[in-house]
This record gives C-alpha cells, structure tokens and sequence, in this order.
C-alpha cells in the first residue's frame, strides 16, 4: 500500500478513481502534454482511469509509486508526482507534472521536495534522478531547487510528436541530500 506524504501546504496521496475527471481535466492542457513524455493530447478521460488503475499493480510490482498532488486545506488535486523504481540499482526516476493553473506558486519543488525525502529516508535508495526537455528550463529550476545536480544533456534522445527532443539529466545521490535545505 502506498502511504500518503504531507508537507507544509501539500497532501501526497494514493490516487483513486474519483481522481479520474479531474486528471483529466488537468492533464488535457496542452501545456502538460507538451512538456511531459507519456501524457498525449488530447488526454481522455479513459486514459485517466485506465492510468489509475494500473497504479496498484506498479506498487505492489515495486515498479513505480505514484501520488496525487493535492493542496491540503482544499483537498482539491493540482497534479502528480512518482518515482519509477529500479531497486537493484537502489535508484529511482523522479516524475512530476502540476496542472497549469497552479504553475509558479512553488508546489512542484514542494511535492519533489518530500519525495526525495521519503525516496531517501524511508526506500533507502541511493540514487535519484530526472530529466526535462531542453526547452523547458522552468523544470529543471525545480529540480534545482531541490538540490539535483545537472550531469548533461541527451541530445535528440526522445521522440516527441514527430521530433527529436534533447533532454537535460539532473540527478542526486543520498550523501548529497539534506532535509534540512
């Protein structure tokens, strides 16, 4: 079972069904789709549920753990963030997108924040790591904001609606983290 994370402003929860309109609400803003690798547009709504229910199954796999992002006074969801494992290596891939309405106020680097705490402290990994499209420097702010390095670019790494895409890499390995920051 995935355990919720809480922060400051931000409840990290499990999503459920419910949750299936309003990430596709959310998720259908061309800006997300734009900037993301798995989310296509247009984003259905039978996207949205068959992406939450195979959720338990990447959790009970230990193949990624995914949260939905919610403002805690609200209980209102503004986005998703989640780690795809590789527990071999002790490492995960961090992932997030925050719905358009709620860019610039801080809750992505928020949500990141905690996961590298919980990725850390209570999976005992490593490694974590994560990676944007060239042209969308706002994502890499974030995860320098919340301590990742950059190591590089991929260039012409992935495909994105019939383009070539550079990709910058940033990554943080425990030894480096601080909670505290």
């Amino acid at each position: 079972m995935l355990q919720s994370i809480q922060t400051k402003r931000l409840l990290m929860r499990p999503f459920t069904m419910k949750d299936a309109p309003r990430v596709q609400q959310l998720a259908s803003e061309y800006e997300i789709a734009a900037n993301t690798l798995r989310i296509p547009h247009p984003y259905e709504l039978s996207m949205a549920e068959e992406w939450i229910a195979g959720q338990p199954k990447a959790v009970q796999e230990q193949r990624e753990l995914t949260w939905a992002v919610t403002i805690r006074e609200k209980n209102l969801l503004i986005g998703s963030i989640g780690l795809i494992l590789t527990m071999a290596f002790e490492q995960a891939e961090m992932s997030y997108w925050i719905g358009k309405p709620y860019w610039n106020k801080g809750y992505a680097s928020e949500a990141a924040k905690a996961i590298l705490v919980f990725g850390f402290k209570d999976l005992n990994l490593h490694r974590i790591h994560a990676h944007h499209l060239s042209r969308n420097p706002v994502s890499g702010r974030v995860l320098q904001k919340i301590g990742m390095r950059r190591e590089g670019r991929l260039r012409q790494h992935i495909r994105k609606w019939g383009r070539f895409e550079d990709i910058e890499m940033y990554g943080i390995l425990e030894k480096e983290f601080s909670a505290d920051e």
